[in-house]
């Protein structure tokens, strides 16, 4: 059984239903150029430790005949909503722009099977990383990244969901642009002004602020996850960057998952290189300052 040292994964998410988890990724060893394979699931019980082993990998996603991609599964996120088990993934149509799609299953092992018709980005938007938040209301929307790659200073956007999250429920949001981080530094190499956002994840504790971690690059070329606040608690903001990285060591694509215990982690890839990365798990204090405690 593997240990998260033994687990080559990007842009890992945790599902914790009581005393279990479970562990998506990008699980294919070549997320960038190879045909895609699907999507690995693995399952731990009990404390969660430095010394934990997982069951599997057991296949979450395998794509059906006549699937509509073919190249670049990523970052797969599962949610529990409306008594089902939601996949949100990013995928690159064979034809077209690549963006993020829902699949659907009745158990979080799966399989999923696509809810969506396609991507439910915009389709003519280059687009990735959506993740779900369902606000006090009980209004789905997903967050995601319009890429650098199209617009030069990548964005965070959010688009409102139908009910069953299916399709979209209105046009896309502007949440705000890479270049407003002190923190993030433009690509090396790339065209003046080109700013990647990766992985956005919202997290708010009781009605305090909303959080929303997203990753970047450092003026180091460093991968890095900053955090963006909105004190009133409101997806559509105002939102306020942090000065500094919440983490700067080469990690990044980062979400919160927490224990019975009332340990709060950051779960993160790193380092960032294939096909050296692994899942990392940061425990995190108040105000969501890393503590010094790992789990790798």
């Amino acid at each position: 059984m593997p240990s998260l040292r033994d687990i080559q994964m990007r842009d890992p998410f945790m599902l914790r239903q009581g005393d279990t988890y479970y562990l998506y990724g990008s699980t294919d060893q070549d997320i960038w150029h190879a045909e895609g394979v699907g999507f690995d699931v693995y399952v731990a019980r009990g404390a969660l430790t430095a010394q934990t082993v997982f069951d599997g990998p057991y296949p979450a996603f395998r794509p059906p005949a006549g699937f509509w991609s073919k190249r670049n599964f990523w970052a797969p996120e599962v949610y529990a909503y409306a008594g089902a088990y939601y996949m949100f993934a990013t995928f690159l149509p064979t034809s077209g722009y690549r963006g993020t799609a829902v699949l659907r299953a009745d158990t979080p092992l799966g399989p999923f099977a696509p809810h969506s018709d396609g991507p439910v980005t915009p389709r003519d938007w280059q687009c990735l990383d959506g993740t779900l938040y369902v606000t006090d209301s009980n209004t789905p929307w997903m967050v995601f990244c319009h890429e650098w790659a199209q617009v030069g200073d990548g964005q965070i956007c959010a688009l409102p969901l139908q009910p069953d999250l299916s399709a979209p429920a209105g046009p896309p949001r502007l949440l705000f642009t890479a270049s407003a981080a002190p923190w993030a530094a433009p690509l090396q190499g790339r065209a003046p002004g080109s700013y990647v956002t990766d992985g956005p994840y919202l997290y708010r504790a009781g009605d305090g602020p909303l959080f929303l971690l997203w990753s970047s690059f450092g003026s180091h070329g460093n991968y890095c996850i900053g955090m963006a606040v909105s004190p009133i608690g409101d997806l559509l903001g105002p939102w306020r960057q942090s000065d500094a990285p919440i983490y700067e060591a080469d990690g990044g694509h980062g979400m919160l998952f927490d224990t019975p215990d009332g340990r709060l982690y950051l779960a993160i890839h790193t380092p960032n290189d294939t096909p050296n990365e692994r899942p990392v798990f940061v425990e995190m204090g108040q105000g969501l300052v890393p503590t010094g405690r790992v789990l790798a």
